[in-house]
């Protein structure tokens, strides 16, 4: 039974979760500040983290910062503001999707399901398939990524960009594309979300960020995995 932490100062949104949550399945444990959440977070081990932005003492993105030091687990802010801005300093301290109240309980539901999935990743008793490229070492099965066979700590949206674009090696991508077959957004996203993403990556699979020789950007259209 997947174990989700919810952070929230409401009472009444934190029941009404609570109830929801658990009649799809799901083991809840709630906290209602920055320091209760960390604490739990380090000492239960929730599959993933549904974080409400506005909150006594410590602010929503320092405790997701925090968070991020220690953990590669699922992050979904959840606030009454739709600011553009918030979404790209959220998704900029770690969170890996944004939902802005109010909400349907519907789709909460789909968006932390697709997300426990997607960390959780498939698991069988064949072979894994591997892609490879040079020292970089992809194994889909697992969803893990190796350099040199040192294990690298992607979170799910990172490990489902560097998959699409080494599955498409040599082909340039438009930010719209990557956003439909990454984030599964039909023209609703920010071309925002896919830089800051590849930023991410690129400090992570790159010898020198700045002058990338595996994520290519082609300036005016998108990017293009090299390897």
């Amino acid at each position: 039974m997947p174990r989700i932490l919810v952070v929230d100062d409401e009472p009444t949104l934190l029941a009404t979760l609570r109830f929801n949550l658990e009649r799809e399945g799901y083991e809840v444990i709630t906290a209602s500040d920055g320091g209760e959440a960390i604490a739990l977070a380090e000492n239960v081990r929730p599959d993933l983290v549904l974080l409400d932005l506005m909150l006594p003492g410590m602010h929503g993105f320092e405790i997701c910062r925090a968070l991020r030091k220690h953990t590669s687990i699922p992050i979904v802010i959840l606030t009454a503001r739709s600011d553009e801005v918030d979404r790209i300093v959220g998704l900029e301290v770690g969170a890996d999707d944004y939902i802005t109240k109010p909400f349907s309980m519907g789709e909460l539901v789909a968006r932390l399901r697709a997300l426990l999935r997607r960390a959780g990743g498939p698991r069988t008793a064949e072979a894994p398939e591997l892609i490879l490229s040079g020292s970089l070492t992809v194994d889909l099965a697992r969803r893990e990524a190796a350099i040199d066979g040192e294990s690298l700590a992607l979170k799910p949206k990172e490990f489902d960009l560097l998959v699409t674009l080494m599955r498409n090696r040599g082909q340039t991508l438009t930010r719209d594309q990557l956003l439909q077959r990454v984030w599964k957004y039909q023209g609703a996203g920010s071309s925002r979300t896919v830089d800051v993403h590849i930023g991410r990556l690129r400090q992570k699979i790159e010898r020198l960020p700045d002058q990338p020789f595996r994520i290519i950007t082609m300036r005016g259209f998108g990017y293009r995995f090299e390897g």
